[in-house]
């Protein structure tokens, strides 16, 4: 028998189903939720794509007044606040984009009590007005996002998250919830100390992301690897591409897009403009790639990611995990691919070297290389060693990294070491990795002859092996620590090499073979995994949503997925829903869009289901559909926000905002009554005015590039041939006709409506 909901948990239940659409917590979501809402803190360690937001954004919809977060990136707060607004929450930012203005409209609606949620990067928190502005508003709660920030030890330290110790000594009242994807034990007991969360409970969930095919391979040619990659596998689809210079970033964007791949640079080089242009079109366009520096990824909430490359090794295990998790947000499946090589691992343990930073905290950023490479050089399942270092247990191998689907040999190369070993100390451990290989190899260089390195007992004793199986083994020896890297390159061996040299202890390594191109059946196969996975006879209705959905986007210059995400879509392809009841079901549609995309939604759908349906016009919509659409009064928050001044949308609204303000109300409020019946009927479609129409929509998909049911639906097109509107005011109140269409396209109809009436 289950056991009986708690009202907090009721009451969360009830929000993220008429707000968001979900019919229930992931994980320990619910808990969190709990904890919160009832005014307890805590510390919420999940990965990137588990839902950490939510775990803030609920608990902030019960209590009382607004909730604070503070988040580390301007990129992500819009996005969220974007989000919010779709599904009808008071959210807002403030933030150096906004006007003076504007800042004082948000600051006015904040001690109003008219927001729920306001995002606040650090900066703007720490100044004396903000938080003497905070003393005097109704907050709720304070959430501190990327919270591994505040720690020197995290792989994002930032200064400012070190004085949010600010908050448990003016705010001691209010719950603090710390909120991260990574953070090793070192990170999360600063984490604890900062903001004052010692006693709190730490809520720890799975680090492993199924959905994501981990996968290594040794570089050769990394362009064309790449290329290769995304041709064979995710052409089409949105990806980032890591490079660990600004140099790297540019050559591969300009490579990738003379071989017709729509890539974009990214770095800390460029000017603002130019790198808010690349991520506001990589949010807001299909299928765009990226390539980058580590600079650009944090805050970056775009679901429908399907790749993350990486083609220079990334410095810690931490940031590996964290720039991999920005690839399959909605669950479907993604990859991570990586390439590297000998130059890659001596470039970093060389910057590591030679860092300013205090000598404990360059042995710390030493383990956590090692721990990356050893990662790399793994025989065995890399989740596993993955999870592992996250102290998590994967009980069987995944199944869903290279490893698994095409285990490597692992053999005795103990014989293959001493050699190697042997060759950097006769030739004084100062030389680097081409010039070990030409003496083991016995190849008479110029340099080799000036060195009378020819004359060595180690010149020419590798012959029978190939110049890649050496470079892979002395990659393999320096990333196991028995050779180091030097200033100049140079390769010299370490203490560890000893027992080995002298037989003590045996090496084995994993066999590097170069793995075969699937073959195009197959890469074709792949690449229909590594999309949204849908049928086939399901794939011309998703892309056509996918379309739909981009054009809404555009219309509110919001990204896509904000209107709905890749697996939502799915589910709609799949499921085909005939109404808005059955659209109301699925995950993803909450009350707010279900009410303001539901017919338009349909109406794609009918376009791709072979038979007609009654449009909204010459129909009343179902009890079911009423009770479906009724659920927007859970919340008294769905209706079109106002604009502020500096042309972003208002967070303001004299609706009250949460369930929480009035519960007992939302019971009653979810199945409002059916309306009276009234003696007008509908009148039927002028046909010859519905026939100007349809050429006047054709015209505009032509001048706009636009899919016809963006320009305007078939139910509106039914109802304007039906009212036969004469001037721009009778426009107002047909379904579809919003004010940005009527502004687009409405003289034009009017138009072909009296070119016809009056011909």
């Amino acid at each position: 028998m289950t056991a009986a909901l708690s009202p907090t948990d009721q009451r969360a239940r009830e929000v993220l189903k008429s707000v968001w659409g979900y019919d229930a917590f992931r994980g320990v979501q619910a808990d969190i939720v709990r904890t919160v809402a009832e005014g307890g803190n805590a510390l919420v360690l999940m990965p990137t794509g588990g839902g950490k937001s939510l775990c803030y954004q609920v608990p902030s919809l019960l209590r009382d007044g607004v909730g604070i977060v503070v988040s580390p990136l301007i990129a992500l707060m819009k996005d969220q606040v974007d989000a919010l607004r779709q599904v009808g929450v008071r959210a807002a930012f403030l933030n150096s984009t906004l006007s003076p203005e504007g800042v004082r409209e948000v600051e006015a609606a904040l001690t109003a009590g008219e927001l729920d949620l306001l995002y606040v990067a650090p900066e703007r928190l720490l100044l004396d007005r903000t938080l003497d502005l905070l003393e005097r508003a109704p907050v709720a709660l304070f959430a501190i996002d990327e919270a591994h920030c505040v720690s020197q030890w995290g792989h994002d330290f930032r200064p400012e998250y070190g004085q949010l110790h600010v908050l448990p000594e003016r705010f001691p009242q209010l719950p603090r919830v710390a909120l991260t994807a990574t953070a090793d034990e070192r990170t999360r007991a600063d984490i604890l100390r900062v903001l004052g969360l010692q006693g709190a409970p730490q809520f720890i969930s799975s680090f492993d992301r199924p959905n994501i095919q981990y996968r290594v391979a040794q570089k050769e040619g990394p362009k064309t690897q790449l290329l290769d990659f995304i041709r064979s596998e995710h052409e089409g689809d949105a990806g980032i591409v890591y490079c660990l210079s600004r140099k790297s970033v540019e050559e591969t964007a300009k490579w990738l897009q003379a071989q017709g791949i729509e890539a974009l640079p990214y770095h800390a080089g460029l000017s603002p403009r130019e790198r808010n242009l690349a991520q506001d079109r990589f949010l807001n366009e299909e299928g765009l790639v990226v390539v980058a520096t580590v600079a650009f990824g944090m805050g970056i909430d775009k679901p429908n990611v399907r790749f993350v490359a990486h083609l220079d090794l990334p410095k810690s295990m931490e940031g590996y995990y964290q720039e991999t998790g920005r690839a399959g947000r909605d669950g479907l499946p993604s990859t991570a691919w990586m390439v590297y090589g000998l130059a890659d691992v001596v470039n970093v343990k060389r910057m590591l070297a030679q860092s300013l930073a205090p000598e404990d905290v360059k042995r710390v950023e030493a383990a956590k290389l090692d721990a990356l490479l050893t990662y790399c050089e793994a025989a065995t399942c890399r989740r596993q060693v993955l999870l592992s270092y996250f102290g998590e247990t994967l009980a069987e191998p995944c199944g869903n990294c290279d490893v698994c689907l095409n285990p490597p040999r692992v053999r005795d190369a103990t014989r293959e070491a001493q050699m190697a070993l042997s060759a950097a100390i006769r030739t004084g451990n100062r030389f680097g990795a081409a010039h070990l290989t030409d003496v083991l190899l016995g190849r008479e260089t110029e340099k080799v002859r000036a060195m009378g390195h020819h004359l060595l007992p180690t010149f020419g004793v590798g012959r029978e092996h190939d110049e890649k199986t050496w470079r892979g083994l002395l990659r393999q020896l320096v990333s196991l620590g028995y050779l180091a890297a030097g200033d100049h390159h140079g390769l010299s061996a370490t203490g560890k090499a000893r027992p080995l040299l002298k037989g003590e202890e045996t090496l084995k390594l994993r066999e590097e073979t170069l793995v075969p191109k699937p073959a195009k059946r197959d890469r074709e196969r792949v690449t229909r995994q590594g999309r949204a996975p849908v049928d086939a006879q399901d794939q011309p209705l998703f892309e056509a949503l996918r379309q739909w959905r981009l054009g809404k986007a555009r219309e509110q210059a919001v990204p896509p997925y904000v209107i709905f995400n890749d697996s939502t879509l799915k589910t709609i392809a799949e499921l085909r829903p005939g109404s808005l009841h059955t659209l109301g079901t699925v995950s993803g549609v909450g009350a707010r869009k279900l009410e303001q995309y539901g017919e338009e939604v349909l109406e794609v759908v009918r376009g791709h289901s072979g038979s007609r349906q009654l449009s909204a016009v010459s129909r009343q919509p179902t009890g079911a559909e009423r009770g479906a659409a009724g659920n927007a009064a859970v919340l008294g928050v769905l209706r079109g926000s106002e604009q502020l001044s500096n042309g972003q949308p208002s967070a303001v609204s004299s609706r009250p905002s949460a369930l929480s303000r009035q519960p007992e109300a939302a019971p009653a409020s979810l199945f409002p009554s059916p309306p009276q019946a009234t003696s007008d009927t509908p009148q039927a479609p002028h046909p010859e005015v519905a026939e100007a129409l349809r050429e006047l929509r054709k015209e505009l998909c032509r001048e706009t590039g636009l899919s016809a049911f963006v320009v305007f639906p078939n139910a509106t097109l039914d109802a304007l041939a039906a009212r036969q509107p004469r001037t721009l005011n009778d426009l107002r109140g047909l379904p579809g006709m919003g004010e940005k269409r009527i502004e687009a396209y409405g003289e034009r109809i009017v138009d072909a409506v009296l070119t016809v009436l009056d011909g």
